[in-house]
């Protein structure tokens, strides 16, 4: 991934922001929005700071949550530790998408994981096997990170070949999908590779498709 890409994801991968309800009967809502990213547990814990002493129960709408990698595990640990530090009921719901994704490969309860959440009380010591199962998760769940990240990374050269294709070949915005991911199968080459030099050989001054991927891009507008 180049500098540039990294830097735009880095920009659009933030740590949530907190909206917050508190009821007379002690009953808190959370609802945040954004992605749980690297710092989503500090946020968090300074948001649990914030609440009155008198809160008895916390709400947590995770409905605004578009994203989510390992640290939104960290995420639940820091409610599942002031679960048991305060004695408060602590509920989460209404997880959709990606982050929904996570908490199935995670195995935990979608519905409300805190609630499907075999994780022993903070202080408790936890065996080998435990650990190395959640180990395994752990790495089941940054490879599928790792692979979202780079799909995301990678959508904007995609939309820029197929908007080469749609031009040059007059052809639908699907068209031009299969086209790309033809010629991607047909030269056993990544999409994104295809993607950018077809997007470098379109500049003026832009090097021609290497031998392979030209005489696949040929088969593939065949096909059409």
């Amino acid at each position: 991934m180049t500098s540039a890409a990294s830097s735009s994801l880095a920009r659009r991968l933030n740590t949530p922001a907190f909206d917050r309800r508190v009821e007379p009967d002690g009953r808190a809502t959370l609802s945040p929005r954004g992605e749980l990213v690297h710092g989503c547990a500090d946020a968090l814990a300074d948001e649990l700071a914030a609440l009155p002493d008198t809160v008895r129960r916390i709400d947590l709408d995770m409905s605004g949550v578009v994203f989510m990698d390992t640290a939104g595990l960290q995420f639940l640990d820091v409610l599942d530790d002031h679960r048991h530090r305060h004695g408060t009921t602590v509920t989460t719901a209404n997880w959709q998408g990606q982050p929904l994704r996570i908490l199935e490969l995670a195995g935990l309860d979608t519905t409300d994981p805190l609630r499907g959440d075999t994780r022993p009380a903070p202080g408790t010591l936890t065996t080998s096997a435990v650990a190395q199962e959640r180990a395994e998760q752990l790495h089941v769940l940054q490879e599928e990170v790792d692979q979202l990240r780079q799909a995301i990374a990678s959508r904007p050269v995609i939309d820029q070949a197929r908007g080469i294709l749609m031009a040059t070949q007059a052809c639908t915005s699907d068209e031009a999908w299969h086209i790309l991911r033809e010629t991607s199968q047909l030269s056993n080459t990544k999409l994104r590779t295809v993607a950018e030099a077809l997007t470098a050989g379109a500049k003026p001054d832009g090097p021609p498709l290497p031998p392979h991927l030209s005489r696949a891009l040929r088969t593939a507008l065949g096909h059409r």
